[in-house]
């Protein structure tokens, strides 16, 4: 009997070919026991996407004045609320012009005295009864009281207060029976149409917008509703500071539900791709600068690099790299690696397979009547 005899040499490389295959079958039958990964795949849509900017900026009032008091005296009668709606030169309130209303009359007598004694002295002066600087002198005193009666008189139509403008009294400062000064506010008026939002848009985004631009507006108050809108001004500079650009956006609202201090979400809409490739944009992976989605072939995960577009509104538009029809991944890509297999576990069940479970089920239900009887 021949015996064969190993070096410890070639006895260690016997063992770790040995090993090497052991391992390789392990790996092997690890791959092939890996349960698929279950994911939620939907199809590409086709519609029109938009190009916006989005900021938050309050709502304002277009125009809004305080009304001062312009002569002294005390409300004698008001005649506007909180909430009333105005016309400019509508009077909300009269103070009393007592004392004014004398000073008025004891000027109109002056002044018509004067007037008589003027004309009694132009007939003297076209007679050359009277000298040229006698003459002039009554005249330049006659406009002198002129002035003055115009004056008492413009200051005793202040003790019937106006507004300044037309809109919403949004305040009332005094009260009946108070004691004003000149210069103290009395009301405050709101104009309501039209409404502004001055929005503040970083210089980068300086060349996409222009006045008549198209604006969504949501606010709270509104519960979702969006208001049309459109932009009017675009400051011709940039502010140093900050970086950004003013834009006045003027919002018509002629029901009045939106009021001056609400919070607007504001977008500007500033171009558009019409019947575009989108998705939802929780389907896209960012990996190494580069941008790619999972895409379901024969349950398996197929890596496919894309080229994104205009995003709006949770959708983002693919320019290059997916076709209409498949079926893209929009939940569970974040864990998966090309190639994976997968289980699709929204995928539509066919017409065959529910109508076997309704027979299925159906027969049941009759066992069990007869069972019953």
């Amino acid at each position: 009997m021949t015996q064969f005899r190993f070096s410890p040499a070639a006895l260690a490389c016997v063992l770790l070919l040995a090993a090497c295959q052991s391992q390789d079958r392990d790996s092997e039958a690890d791959e092939e026991e890996a349960p698929p990964i279950p994911v939620e795949i939907s199809l590409p849509t086709r519609g029109d996407v938009y190009a916006v900017y989005s900021g938050t900026a309050p709502i304002e009032a277009f125009a809004e004045a305080d009304v001062i008091a312009k002569v002294d005296g005390e409300i004698r009668t008001i005649l506007a609320e909180e909430g009333d709606e105005v016309r400019k030169g509508q009077v909300l309130a009269r103070l009393d012009g007592d004392r004014l209303r004398l000073e008025l009359r004891e000027s109109e007598a002056k002044l018509g005295k004067l007037q008589r004694d003027y004309e009694r002295n132009l007939d003297l002066k076209g007679k050359g009864l009277i000298s040229e600087g006698d003459f002039e002198k009554i005249k330049f005193e006659m406009d002198a009281l002129q002035a003055s009666f115009n004056l008492a008189k413009l200051e005793l139509d202040y003790t019937q207060i106006r507004a300044p403008i037309g809109g919403v009294i949004a305040e009332r400062y005094i009260r009946l029976g108070n004691t004003i000064r000149v210069g103290d506010p009395v009301f405050r008026v709101t104009s309501l149409d039209p409404l502004v939002a001055y929005l503040h848009v970083p210089e980068r985004e300086y060349r996409n917008i222009d006045s008549g631009q198209v604006v969504t507006i949501e606010v709270d108050a509104l519960q979702g509703e969006t208001i049309i809108a459109s932009v009017t001004r675009v400051s011709p500079i940039v502010d140093p500071e900050t970086g950004t650009f003013k834009i006045t956006i003027e919002i018509a609202d002629k029901e009045r539900r939106i009021k001056p201090g609400m919070f607007g979400r504001i977008s500007v809409v500033y171009d558009k791709h019409e019947n575009a490739l989108q998705l939802p944009r929780s389907a896209l992976v960012e990996d190494a600068g580069q941008t790619s989605v999972f895409v379901v072939e024969d349950d398996v995960a197929i890596k496919k690099v894309v080229q994104t577009g205009f995003s709006d509104r949770g959708m983002i538009e693919i320019v290059a790299g997916l076709v209409d029809g498949e079926n893209v991944v929009t939940v569970g890509q974040l864990g998966l690696k090309p190639d994976a297999k997968v289980t699709v576990v929204n995928r539509p069940q066919s017409t065959d397979a529910v109508a076997d479970e309704t027979d299925e089920d159906a027969g049941q239900q009759v066992t069990e009547n007869a069972t019953t009887d």
